[in-house]
């Protein structure tokens, strides 16, 4: 891999974006935009020159795009809107949060129709590069650009406010400083660049979409131990019989549960096995697709929006002048962050069905609540409280977010996508999901134990054995509070996704 990553507004993809924030990868600007963006600055000029009104250059924003001011108020007038559009509320976000922000900010400002000033656009490279991650608060913002949060990037970008470097919150000057740069002296419409755009919302996404898929792929390997730990049936695993539904999603998650269960035990026959399983077994992997299914939506029109420009207003060169712009708008990603987050409600509503039937003697033949001493040991019983708690959070987590808006700014601003908050939201489901699957997993473990010396899954076996590393068989009642967060840990982590994919490989 290139470790430096030329950006030039139509090329980044999720992958790029995560070695970004993630492995830290440099990035620079292609020197093939500069032209481009050196004459979309051009006509902002011309315009300021002869006078025409444009918002956000000579005009306010929002309810003050009557307000008119001249050239000379342009460097006070952006200052002024940095500071005061600087509204977020905390928590503050992440250092992947922010890196994600900065990389995709930067990649729509070279789609050369914002107007911003090339060296300002050379500092978000620059923060990338030298990590210096401006200190964003999390809250505040409802979709329809991220302007009452993206300003405390501008914040540091003109010596103000806070920045981490290098593992340490300091002032933002301190940190310009320590690597030889300057504070940026704001133009014209720069502070509107700065703080208009989504990238918040779609930086929340976008690791959204990381964290949802390694959480669907480890979901499918505790699925087929906690199939094994019911001596369930594989027929609705069949490559056929999935293929002939025709739901990709179903087709691949399916797919990926054969392979996980490859050598299990539960390929041989058992007069034992039930003739079908519960719905929650049954259709784990189906319901598994249909998340698999919202997550390439979310996926798609991600990656359509971070390469595409959300400015307003819109420079068009060619015709020399600006656009009055929706491109603002993220209702049909935000659309699709809901869907993801229902779709992951289901999985968590299997998971406690499932759960519920893994300790139930009349479907698994093992002792009630997976206990080894039906009267001296109690197992997994009031354990049933804590999973069936975090299902509840999911279920009301899982409400409409994207049609819950508040109409402001003397009614100009009657809209809102509320695309920051679905993305926080359905993070939290992620994370509940976490424990939730640490949780089946642990039941999976204890019930194939039970089953004594039956032969698991090449990939269900070896997530059972890193598991086996942290959580010893229960043979007697324990603290499991420590279990649960411990469990939760080994996926945290990233422990048992390493397993799975070293036993996949």
């Amino acid at each position: 891999m290139n470790r430096t990553l030329l950006l030039n507004g139509t090329n980044l993809t999720l992958e790029r974006l995560f070695d970004v924030v993630y492995l830290r990868r440099r990035v620079e600007i292609d020197p093939a935009i500069l032209p481009g963006l050196h004459a979309c600055r051009q006509v902002l000029f011309d315009l300021a020159a002869s006078g025409t009104p444009v918002y956000g250059l000579n005009h306010g924003v929002g309810w003050n795009k009557d307000r008119e001011f001249s050239p000379e108020f342009f460097e006070q007038y952006n200052r002024n809107l940095i500071n005061s559009h600087s509204l977020g509320i905390a928590p503050y976000c992440s250092v992947e949060e922010v890196r994600a922000m900065l990389c995709i900010r930067l990649n729509t400002a070279l789609c050369c129709r914002t107007g911003i000033s090339p060296e300002i656009l050379t500092m978000y490279q620059e923060f990338l590069n030298r990590g210096i991650h401006p200190r964003v608060l999390r809250r505040g913002a409802v979709g329809e650009g991220d302007v009452s949060t993206l300003p405390l990037i501008g914040q540091t970008i003109i010596g103000l406010g806070e920045a981490e470097y290098c593992g340490k919150v300091v002032p933002s000057i301190e940190a310009l400083r320590a690597e030889g740069m300057k504070p940026a002296v704001l133009g014209p419409k720069d502070g509107l660049s700065i703080a208009s755009s989504n990238a918040q919302g779609e930086s929340l996404a976008a690791l959204l979409v990381k964290e949802t898929q390694d959480i669907l792929k480890l979901g499918n390997a505790i699925y087929c131990m906690s199939l094994e730990g019911l001596n369930g049936g594989l027929q609705p695993l069949g490559s056929l019989v999935n293929e002939l539904r025709g739901l990709e999603g179903q087709i691949c998650c399916a797919a990926d549960c054969r392979r996980y269960l490859k050598g299990s035990y539960l390929a041989q026959p058992d007069p034992n096995r039930a003739l079908q399983d519960p719905l929650s077994y049954r259709c784990g992997a189906a319901v598994h697709g249909a998340v698999w299914d919202a997550l390439e939506f979310v996926k798609k029109y991600l990656v359509i929006q971070i390469n595409h420009t959300d400015d307003n207003p819109c420079i068009l060169t060619e015709e020399g002048t600006t656009s009055v712009s929706p491109n603002f708008e993220t209702t049909t990603l935000s659309l699709g962050v809901d869907m993801l987050a229902a779709a992951l409600c289901h999985m968590s509503r299997n998971i406690v069905n499932r759960l519920l039937k893994i300790v139930d003697p009349s479907f698994t033949g093992l002792p009630r609540f997976l206990t080894p001493h039906e009267v001296k040991t109690i197992g997994y019983s009031t354990i049933q409280k804590s999973f069936a708690a975090l299902d509840a959070e999911n279920r009301w987590l899982s409400n409409t977010c994207s049609t819950d808006f508040t109409p402001f700014a003397g009614g100009i601003e009657d809209h809102a996508s509320n695309l920051p908050l679905a993305a926080t939201r359905t993070l939290q489901i992620v994370d509940n999901l976490r424990y939730m699957l640490g949780i089946e997993a642990m039941h999976a473990a204890q019930a194939t134990d039970m089953r004594g010396g039956v032969t698991l899954g090449k990939v269900s076996g070896a997530v059972k054995a890193r598991l086996r590393e942290t959580i010893p068989y229960l043979s007697e009642d324990r603290n499991l509070s420590l279990d649960l967060a411990a469990a939760y840990e080994c996926i945290r982590s990233g422990d048992l996704l390493r397993a799975l994919e070293s036993a996949d490989s």
